[in-house]
């Protein structure tokens, strides 16, 4: 695929994709997370590349949505699907699917979406999904306990590209190599001419070290999987809740995860633990340690009487002896006890084994001094041993654990894209249920649209309060019917059914047939009457569209808004010739029917939302419009309801006044016919 021709995708951009493990399955599928992983590019963007990807593949121009308020019902519909997620990924994945024309699109949709409804969106399940989000790479790593040693300056080069985690440094000889030793918990060296020395501290020769980073470097797998900790958990329990069917082994990616801590060390390891604690709190051990030694001092020399005679305190002067041999001579057992003491304590502190016992024995000397202080070389010893202890055996159980996970990389990367994916099928789960939708048929032949009990998603009204409405048109219509009767919404619900079974989704209705549409013009009531500028302007798109409108589906709220009645009447009755001659399905909402139907040259079908009468001041409406009848006005409801009331309530023998009303208004009622 050649990423660039995709709209919206420039040269920056495609080198971006270009570093995706997969770019073109990614584009193909519509993976948001995965676009949304190249370099710079967000997961808005992501979802605009992905469209894009999926137009070019289609063919598709993406011209569906001809007017703002086509994009507005889109908008609004979408919106209904994308508030029905748990995840930001199926939100921004939503935005991959929009109205097209191509019949390959809507039935690739339309094939994910027939299943995506028979799933059950179970609060478990949607629970489980909070807890899901794409997965992050893991970002630089960096180890710096450990090394990588070369004599030559290439092999240095080669290194450092292969292997960027580790420090690279350059050795002359073995001797570089123990020096090394000395500041590294471990050093690597990866020249054969090392092969078969002896040198003190933690080194490993292995030429083919470049050729096995994961070995080397376990850290690098371990970070994925770490920083990953929780969307893989999370994603973990989706699967066991709904049952995806992952090839991926549940049990053992968890055991793994169980294993490892957030920031990419070995858990649960009871020695590294030890290891961990003994080399973090070896200086504050030591230190209590004298504490103890110089406390048992004191309290010994306190209770303690010591008699020295004058000559032994003369000789002792002489020789210069002073405090230390008093105390050999007076408190050696007391300060034998008080080093014990001390010995015991880092020992016991540190929970210490056998051989590192023998090094914090050394940290205090058999030599009485008061008060009693540490060695520092020693002290540098037991912590150098300590560190390094801990870091072989964290390197050893990192190496393991990345081993066990090396090949859960790509299953993992699956079974999150498929939780999230499944988040996205419930969404539309969601919606198919609440506003009880079916999928329609879409169909090439030019049949215009019939919907069965279709209710508008864009009313302020819960599924249930909606009266089902019924409509079929074929080809163009005039609509008409009393104010608040529902024209408008009949538009909207047609909108919504029309882009909806486009975008291959599920459609608000009992039965749906919908022709497959190239475009759809949506012009929504016009507020006031334009000036002559903005009249002329739509005088010309209409004019454009009756030129090439073959395979348009039309909806006009109220177009006589535009100007004066009569010159209204006379425009519209064009545009309806033209668009009757070119082929396209049309439905004009307009109070002029009558006037229009008279002006146009040809036999235009008028439907009408019937008012059944006033109830209460209320108007009662069937809101299903009824093929080829002029909708009577809300006037003419009203004076009829003021005729019959005042020959209801006139007395027979009544010629006076309320007589004169009665006939006024009988008078007023024939003229509406």
């Amino acid at each position: 695929m050649d990423l660039e021709s995709i709209p919206g995708v420039g040269e920056k951009t495609a080198r971006s994709l270009s570093a995706l493990d997969d770019p073109e399955r990614a584009l193909r599928t519509g993976d948001v997370a995965a676009i949304a992983a190249a370099p710079g590019i967000s997961q808005g963007r992501a979802a605009r590349i992905a469209r894009g990807a999926i137009r070019h593949e289609h063919d598709d121009p993406g011209a569906f949505l001809a007017t703002d308020r086509a994009r507005e019902v889109y908008r609004s519909v979408l919106g209904l699907l994308k508030e029905r997620t748990v995840t930001d990924y199926a939100a921004q994945r939503l935005e991959t699917l929009y109205p097209s024309s191509r019949r390959s699109r809507i039935a690739e949709v339309q094939a994910f979406a027939s299943e995506a409804i028979e799933r059950n969106p179970d609060p478990e399940v949607l629970e489980a999904l909070e807890g899901v989000e794409p997965l992050r790479e893991s970002g630089d790593v960096r180890v710096r306990e450990r090394c990588l040693a070369t004599t030559d300056a290439e092999r240095y080069t080669e290194a450092k590209e292969a292997i960027p985690e580790l420090p690279v440094e350059i050795v002359e000889d073995a001797q570089g190599l123990a020096e090394l030793a000395r500041g590294y918990a471990t050093v690597i060296a990866i020249d054969e001419s090392f092969a078969g020395i002896a040198v003190e501290g933690d080194v490993r020769v292995e030429p083919n070290a470049l050729e096995n980073p994961a070995e080397i470097v376990p850290e690098r797998s371990l970070a994925f999987f770490a920083r990953n900790r929780n969307r893989l958990r999370a994603a973990i329990d989706v699967d066991r809740t709904v049952g995806l069917g992952s090839e991926c082994d549940l049990d053992a990616l968890e055991d793994g995860l169980s294993r490892l801590d957030e920031d990419g060390t070995v858990a649960g390891d009871a020695e590294l633990d030890r290891l961990t604690a003994a080399a973090d709190d070896v200086d504050a051990a030591t230190g209590t340690a004298e504490n103890v030694a110089n406390d048992h001092l004191r309290e010994a020399i306190r209770e303690q009487d010591v008699t020295i005679e004058g000559s032994d305190l003369l000789s002792l002067v002489e020789r210069g002896a002073g405090v230390d041999s008093l105390l050999s001579r007076e408190l050696a057992d007391e300060h034998a006890a008080a080093v014990e003491a001390a010995r015991d304590h880092v020992i016991d502190a540190l929970a210490l084994e056998s051989g590192e016992e023998e090094l914090a024995r050394r940290l205090f000397t058999d030599e009485p001094t008061f008060p009693v202080e540490r060695d520092e070389d020693a002290l540098g010893r037991l912590r150098t041993e300590l560190t390094t202890a801990k870091e072989r055996r964290a390197n050893r159980l990192k190496r393991e654990l990345a081993a066990d996970l090396a090949d859960r990389r790509e299953g993992a990367r699956r079974l999150v894209r498929d939780a999230l994916e499944l988040d996205v099928e419930l969404a539309i789960a969601r919606f198919a249920r609440e506003f009880e939708c079916t999928m329609p048929a879409v169909v090439d032949e030019e049949v215009g649209f019939a919907i069965d009990g279709g209710r508008s998603p864009l009313l302020d009204e819960s599924t249930e309060a909606i009266d089902p409405v019924d409509y079929e048109v074929s080809g163009v219509a005039l609509l008409s019917g009393v104010n608040s009767g529902g024209k408008t919404s009949t538009l909207d619900l047609v909108a919504s059914v029309v882009v909806l079974a486009h975008m291959g989704l599920p459609v608000p209705a009992e039965h749906a047939r919908v022709q497959r549409f190239d475009d759809l013009h949506y012009h929504a009531k016009t507020q006031g009457t334009l000036d002559a500028g903005a009249f002329e302007s739509t005088v010309r798109e209409f004019a454009e569209l009756a030129q090439s409108g073959e395979g348009s589906l039309v909806l006009v709220d109220e177009l006589e808004s535009i100007t004066e009645p009569g010159a209204s009447a006379k425009i519209i009755a064009g545009i309806l010739e033209a668009l009757s001659g070119n082929g396209a399905t049309a439905v004009f909402v307009s109070h002029l029917a009558d006037e229009i139907r008279e002006m146009a040259g040809f036999d235009v079908t008028v439907d009408g939302i019937e008012a059944v009468g006033l109830v209460d001041g209320e108007l009662e409406v069937n809101r299903s419009p009824v093929k080829n009848r002029l909708a009577r006005s809300t006037p003419e409801l009203i004076v009829e309801k003021l005729a019959e009331e005042s020959t209801e309530t006139r007395p027979q023998s009544d010629g006076g006044a309320s007589a004169r009303s009665g006939s006024f208004y009988a008078d007023l009622l024939e003229k509406f016919d």
